[in-house]
């Protein structure tokens, strides 16, 4: 089941004691086995769990317990929340599992080679890494930069492929905006992905004119040749 009470199992001693529902009552609104009920009921489950009130607790109406008391075939329903709270977003750095914070230098030096416009910052968001161990891996001075493989961090498992693309996404949409502002700080960068403008020559040949029945003519003057 997939909505269940808070703490089944004394929710489950409540209504034994409480209520008249039956075993499968209790049993499918507590997601417990109907023998594990039977075995709170006779005292061999359980004991010495205080019972908790689900109607207290805003888990239970009284109404549909009233209604489930009257019919034995009818199955309690939880409680919905009158108003659902988002997730406070998590602040500070990810958090990296310990058996994958030796490959983050691998997955530091593929960032560093393959998305040079993504800032140390946002590296070490991304791959909950610091930036001194981004800087130790872009200058070469980490004490294992002879055995470091750049490799993909989404292969990696330390980053999922939706987190990658954002940043290096938001990291070329702020180089460009730069480079936009202040093509003289980035004298090395190659042509730019904005579209090219059309030369002279290009335009007039969209402008230049043509006259059917002189292009026709010269088809027609093909056509007489070639059966000569």
């Amino acid at each position: 089941m997939a909505d269940l009470p808070l703490m089944p199992i004394a929710t489950a001693v409540w209504l034994i004691d409480n209520t008249s529902l039956t075993f499968d009552q209790i049993a499918d609104f507590c997601g417990v086995h109907p023998l594990q009920v039977k075995g709170i009921a006779d005292g061999d489950v359980g004991a010495g769990v205080r019972g908790i009130n689900p109607i207290t607790t805003n888990q239970l109406t009284r109404d549909e317990l009233d209604i489930a008391e009257k019919d034995g075939d009818h199955r309690l329903k939880l409680s919905r929340p009158k108003t659902i709270v988002s997730d406070k977003p998590r602040k500070g750095g990810r958090y990296t599992p310990v058996s994958k914070r030796q490959n983050r230098p691998d997955a530091i030096a593929w960032m560093v080679r393959n998305h040079p416009e993504v800032t140390d910052a946002q590296i070490g968001k991304l791959l909950g890494t610091t930036k001194t161990t981004i800087s130790a891996v872009r200058d070469r001075s980490h004490w294992n930069t002879a055995n470091l493989t750049p490799r993909d961090p989404v292969g990696l498992g330390l980053c999922s492929q939706i987190d990658l693309d954002m940043v290096v996404r938001k990291a070329a949409a702020k180089r460009a905006k730069l480079m936009k502002e202040n093509p003289e700080a980035f004298p090395n960068e190659g042509p730019s992905l904005e579209p090219t403008q059309d030369n002279d020559d290009e335009a007039d040949n969209q402008n230049r004119s043509f006259d059917p029945e002189k292009v026709f003519s010269e088809f027609s003057k093909g056509d007489q040749s070639s059966d000569d």
